[in-house]
């Protein structure tokens, strides 16, 4: 019998919503300091750091666009679960990259982009309606699941916006947390069992992958790493292997090897 999964994390979802504008606001301030040179920079991947900062400004318009829509038929049932986001995002890819950059072209003067992007995401998404259904390109969501995902798109590329530039963007605590828990979760969602405990401090403990439950004591196969780089890790932008080579993880026991499961998102 295969190991069962555990109940999805709750959410908060005024806290949520409350650290999406938080680290939205945080790259927002960077982002009016750059030059011109330095938006023609190499982002991520075959972006520039200007396709970058306007990708992040998408990631909340799609909520605010999301919510001018009539709520989708069908039922209270989402076609997409928080731990199923994730793993839906490789398919997605070359779309968002189309619309990235039409964005990116459409709306030069970014701060006006950013500014215009806030006031409508803090007018059209309300902290109470998280149970609301919502259209997204994975499929009809939560309100307060897709708020967590947005989480994660924020925190990425705040960390890709740092790596292309050498900003030090500061990363709001909530936002931070609800990415590493989410990736954390998705993980041992991928891989349900008890043989292997994940430790994300101070954010996250998951056990995952079949075989031999721990119970107590000391776990006989733990891997431990830093926020930052287990979201690096889950998202592709550093290997297993770089990870353990620039001692950035730590990994005991025979099973501790999480390399066959990472990245998760594409």
């Amino acid at each position: 019998m295969p190991p069962a999964k555990k109940r999805p994390r709750a959410y908060d979802v005024a806290r949520i919503r409350t650290a999406v504008l938080a680290q939205f606001a945080h790259v927002r301030e960077c982002v009016t300091g750059l030059t011109p040179e330095q938006l023609e920079q190499p982002g991520p991947g075959e972006w520039t750091v200007r396709d970058l900062v306007a990708h992040v400004a998408m990631t909340l318009e799609q909520v605010s666009r999301a919510m001018e829509l009539p709520e989708p038929a069908g039922g209270p049932r989402p076609e997409i679960t928080l731990l199923e986001w994730p793993f839906s995002t490789a398919g997605n890819a070359a779309g968002i990259a189309d619309r990235t950059r039409a964005l990116a072209t459409a709306h030069p003067d970014l701060d006006a982009l950013y500014a215009e992007t806030a006031t409508r995401f803090a007018e059209l998404v309300p902290a109470g309606a998280g149970d609301r259904l919502v259209t997204t390109r994975a499929g009809t969501m939560r309100l307060g699941d897709f708020l967590v995902t947005r989480t994660v798109e924020l925190v990425v590329h705040t960390d890709d916006l740092h790596r292309a530039t050498g900003l030090d963007v500061p990363y709001d605590r909530q936002a931070l947390a609800a990415c590493t828990r989410l990736l954390a979760d998705a993980l041992a969602d991928r891989a349900p069992g008890g043989s292997v405990e994940v430790r994300v401090p101070p954010f996250a403990v998951v056990q995952c992958i079949g075989g031999p439950k721990h119970t107590r004591g000391t776990p006989p196969n733990v891997v431990e790493t830093d926020p930052l780089t287990w979201i690096r890790l889950a998202t592709g932008r550093t290997r297993w292997a770089q990870a353990l080579d620039e001692a950035r993880v730590s990994a005991s026991g025979e099973r501790a090897d999480l390399a066959p499961l990472l990245p998760l998102m594409g």
